[in-house]
């Protein structure tokens, strides 16, 4: 179902708008769930990867290997894990790509862009749904 009519459903054209998407888009693309502390403490679900973060692998063949982002290769669109290489057959090692989406987020680097990203996103969302203790007496006495 179409919920949007200025955004097409067309299949070709999301590939081609996602394979040509320029760098400043891909960042976007290229985000990766936070672990379950970090969402706890931040109330966001995802973020745009970036170079010194700390990550997990979940899923493939390296899965469970943890290490920090050497690099976000957005042309590519993979990410190269420290300590995570492949030996060539002429015996150079060589970084191995892994999909953002594959890792998840166990430390942030910290700067003052991505404090504001974080206020951003986390919006509204500080304590919604929690009813405080005096909401609840309140509630009670309704009757």
């Amino acid at each position: 179902m179409k919920y949007s009519s200025t955004v097409t459903s067309s299949r070709r054209k999301c590939r081609k708008a996602h394979f040509t998407a320029p760098s400043s888009e891909r960042r976007k693309l290229m985000s990766a769930p936070v672990s379950t502390e970090l969402r706890n403490k931040y109330n966001v679900r995802s973020m745009p990867i970036r170079k010194d973060d700390e990550v997990t692998v979940v899923r493939g063949t390296f899965k469970n290997r943890e290490g920090k982002v050497v690099q976000v290769y957005r042309k590519k669109w993979v990410i190269h894990i420290e300590r995570l290489t492949r030996e060539k057959t002429n015996g150079v090692s060589v970084p191995v790509g892994i999909d953002a989406s594959k890792v998840v987020i166990t430390k942030l680097k910290i700067d003052k862009d991505r404090k504001a990203l974080l206020e951003r996103k986390r919006g509204g969302k500080g304590d919604k749904g929690k009813f405080t203790e005096q909401e609840i007496q309140a509630m009670e006495n309704v009757d």
